[in-house]
């Protein structure tokens, strides 16, 4: 231990504590990776056996992403005020029972039908994900790109070793033992590390960086003033509840999904416009149209590549040959992974705004390339890669930089409000299907996609980065001002 005291709290902790406690948040994330970038290798499986359209089965895909994203700012209240151990357990149960449901569901909806299921692995993957990346942010204030992107990566890169048993294991014994054993197997490891992680304690973990690119506020921002009043969000939630029964009842559930990303950013950001605080509405715009476009590809590679007549195509790389989905789902995986502590540590030294700038910009340049030349499969297999890696440092730079903005006092609250504009991206993906199954081709999605994250690019340089530095500013005169009457006081 070292033996710096802080004046208040308790004395301050190893750094190699500090890392342990990281690397079981990581381990945590690398045992939910599969239930989101899994997903795509039961897809075809599950049309095959039940004759469902693969846009009516993304919806499940969809549910997962709501649930494990829209519930995260509740599981990381728990978190602020209880700890994390409580939370990923409890995560971990859900995580198990959510796959043992899908290898018995045998309907889409219903209580034991693969929505419900979906639903229950959401809540069980949000409260472990929010809890490792929220804590990742409170123990590091002086590496925080670095660390929730190496505690991102885990889920990014987690299902790399997995990719081929999975596909294995779904040839040899069918997709509902896979769901069945993997399931199990992940949610009992989750509930052995969280007997192992702990949060910090006030004095453990050194001051926020001194890097002068990195804006960082001293204020501790309260959730509500983020977002405003929950009185207020009680009404817009009974709108767009009552909005969903009409839709419901006119068969027009499908289309409430953009119905319901509309109506997010409509009521949504006029209550933190009004009432909150109006730069983490951008923030949030950004985080989804970047995140919407990788999303597309996470749930959808398989069924892109088999389109494009490519996925059992055989390609030999590094001395292996395996399929063109093989190989770009291993790589993908991999990429996914690495990308987030690499863009997180560059952000910590040239900035996050500037940082987003670039990666952005060369996911929208990668995913046109993937338009153009993707129907080679061995470009589909490089370009997809490319993609990913430009693609998954979201999940580094938006929680530094919330937390960057608005303190870490309230680390997992906050940076779990942002993350449910992961949510609101998976609203779009069975648009993307039903784009396809209309075109008979994946043209449009990609263009729209290159599109959204060249204008998230801009955003970053152009309008984020001043805004930000001016709150961040404003916070910094007003604790400034405070303090001035006590130390007048105090020096005469």
């Amino acid at each position: 231990m070292v033996s710096e005291v802080c004046a208040q709290g308790s004395p301050r902790v190893s750094d190699g504590f500090r890392w342990l406690q990281l690397f079981i948040g990581v381990i945590a994330m690398v045992m939910i990776a599969n239930y989101q970038y899994g997903w795509t290798f039961f897809v075809p499986e599950i049309t095959k056996k039940f004759g469902w359209k693969a846009s009516d089965i993304q919806v499940a895909f969809v549910l997962f992403v709501l649930f494990e994203t829209w519930l995260v700012p509740i599981e990381g209240w728990f978190v602020d005020r209880y700890g994390p151990r409580t939370v990923i357990f409890f995560g971990g149960l859900l995580c198990g029972l959510g796959w043992w449901m899908t290898s018995r569901a045998e309907t889409l909806g219903g209580i034991d039908g693969y929505y419900s299921a979906m639903i229950i692995c959401g809540i069980g993957a949000g409260a472990v994900y929010g809890t490792c990346i929220g804590n990742a942010l409170k123990w590091f204030p002086d590496k925080r790109g670095l660390a929730s992107g190496i505690t991102a990566a885990g889920f990014g890169a987690g299902s790399a070793l997995t990719v081929s048993p999975i596909q294995n294991m779904i040839q040899s014994s069918g997709f509902q033992d896979t769901f069945f054993y993997f399931g199990i197997g992940q949610g009992i490891i989750i509930c052995f590390l969280a007997f192992l992680i702990a949060g910090p304690k006030s004095g453990q973990v050194p001051a926020v960086s001194g890097v002068s690119s990195v804006i960082q506020s001293r204020r501790q921002y309260a959730p509500t003033e983020i977002i405003g009043p929950i009185s207020y969000w009680l009404v817009a939630c009974m709108i767009v509840l009552g909005v969903g029964v009409f839709m419901w009842s006119e068969g027009q559930l499908f289309y409430f999904q953009l119905v319901l990303a509309g109506l997010i950013f409509l009521l949504g950001g006029s209550i933190v416009a009004a009432r909150g605080q109006p730069v983490f509405v951008l923030m949030y715009f950004m985080f989804v149209i970047v995140g919407a476009g990788g999303l597309m590809v996470t749930a959808n590679l398989k069924p892109i590549a088999s389109t494009l007549k490519i996925a059992d195509v055989p390609i030999s790389l590094i001395g292996l040959q395996m399929t063109a989905i093989t190989w770009a789902a291993t790589i993908d995986r991999v990429l996914n992974g690495l990308t987030r502590p690499f863009f997180g540590w560059i952000s910590d030294n040239i900035g996050r705004e500037n940082t987003m700038f670039v990666a952005f910009a060369l996911e929208g340049v990668g995913i046109y390339l993937l338009y153009l030349w993707g129907s080679d499969p061995l470009w589909f297999v490089i370009l997809s890669g490319f993609v990913f890696f430009a693609w998954g440092e979201i999940y580094s730079l938006f929680p530094s930089t919330c937390t960057d903005t608005f303190g870490s006092k309230f680390a997992a609250t906050n940076a779990g409000l942002l993350y449910t504009a992961k949510g609101t991206a998976a609203l779009l993906t069975p648009f993307s299907n039903r784009v396809q199954e209309a075109t008979g081709s994946w043209d449009i999605v990609f263009l729209i996609a290159a599109g959204a994250n060249i204008l998230a690019a801009v955003l970053a340089i152009a309008v984020l980065k001043p805004w930000r530095a001016r709150v961040v500013r404003r916070a910094s005169d007003a604790i400034a001002a405070e303090a001035l009457p006590h130390i007048v006081a105090r020096a005469s």
